[in-house]
């Protein structure tokens, strides 16, 4: 597996733009050309042309140094190079964010599963930073760094959208913008993951339902499966008749204790039923501490994987999100589509309850 961590630059050159750019049209002055490059690069016309068709072997200082010139001047080769240029790299790009390291330890399930399925296919993974936006997905297909681009962390106001819509190489999201229209999507239900779990609570006859959320800071992030799980949650348990209190708080033991504290009955009366997204290895034992345990004293559903949930003290009724199949699944879609034209659509993963022993049998 590789990792790109190449940053958005400016240039020095005030008529080209920052590096991964899409192309602007200067002033006056008329498309750069591959002799452009050249000069710039510091090498023959025919070796950047060796470059981008890949007939001949270059060495990796001199590519390297060949691309750097054709994003300073964000040169675009016509379409007879593009087609010498069409080969095969046999790498698929994935988007990660870095940058934030709560959301990319809870991505290594989709990352591994990806790579797995990537190397089944005699395909390596380039791993590309999230930071650079719509300009990393314009440098890649520019550079031929890739056939094709997974973008995971997927904001429901998301930058690179619009910029997928007019790559030439497949991109396939995890996750679905608002404004998805022409673009291929998969993802986990979380719509109906929502409804299970409440379903799950209220047909034990909890009265109300506390739900744990994502922390304030994975809010303010913006990321769309967030909204739909809340937004159906409360729509389901207003359906029901129950009233569902949704509280943001961070999964660290302080976190989850300063929830319980404000969401658990005193004086003997009967506790809400507990909703949790993303079970936090804390939670059984604060539970345990108070004296607590899921499936006797109180019922308790969870949002997470198979794994965080049997490690917990009591494992809990749980949907998992999946993270394995909507990767592979995400992979299998990717190769159909490097050799087919396939309409973009969304598609959904279906979501399933497990029951176990955290929800107390009706009566």
């Amino acid at each position: 597996m590789r990792i790109d961590d190449d940053r958005v630059a400016e240039t020095t050159d005030p008529g080209a733009g920052p590096v991964g750019a899409a192309p602007s049209v200067r002033r006056g002055r008329p498309a750069p050309t591959s002799k452009d490059v050249a000069r710039v690069a510091g090498v023959s016309q025919s070796t950047v042309s060796y470059v981008m068709s890949g007939k001949r072997p270059i060495s990796e200082k001199t590519r390297l140094i060949v691309l750097e010139a054709i994003d300073r001047l964000t040169y675009e080769p016509h379409a007879g190079a593009r087609a010498l240029a069409g080969h095969r790299t046999n790498v698929v790009g994935l988007v990660v964010p870095f940058h934030n390291p709560e959301a990319a330890s809870g991505l290594m399930a989709f990352a591994e599963e990806i790579a797995v399925n990537a190397r089944d296919h005699d395909y390596d993974v380039l791993m590309l930073t999230a930071a650079e936006g719509p300009a990393g997905l314009a440098r890649v297909q520019r550079r031929a760094m890739c056939d094709a681009v997974i973008v995971m962390e997927v904001a429901t106001d998301d930058p690179r959208a619009a910029m997928a819509r007019e790559l030439e190489m497949p991109v396939i999201f995890i996750g679905v913008p608002d404004d998805h229209d022409g673009l291929h999507c998969i993802d986990f239900d979380f719509e109906t993951g929502a409804f299970l779990l409440v379903d799950a609570l209220a047909d034990v006859g909890c009265r109300e339902i506390a739900a744990l959320g994502w922390s304030e800071e994975r809010v303010g992030l913006g990321m769309n499966y967030v909204p739909r799980f809340r937004a159906s949650a409360e729509a389901r348990a207003a359906e029901r008749g129950v009233p569902l209190r949704w509280i943001s708080a961070p999964h660290t033991r302080a976190g989850v204790d300063a929830f319980l504290d404000s969401v658990l009955a005193p004086d003997g009366r009967p506790h809400p039923g507990l909703l949790t997204v993303h079970s936090p290895h804390d939670l059984g034992a604060a539970l345990q501490q108070r004296g607590l345990v899921p499936g006797r004293d109180l019922d308790v559903v969870s949002l997470c994987t198979d794994v965080e949930a049997q490690a917990q003290p009591v494992p809990p009724t749980a949907v998992s999100p999946q993270p394995r199949d909507v990767s592979r699944l995400a992979m299998g879609w990717l190769f159909d589509l490097l050799d087919n034209e396939i309409p973009a659509e969304l598609r959904l993963v279906e979501a399933r309850l497990t029951t176990r022993g955290s929800v107390r049998p009706l009566g």
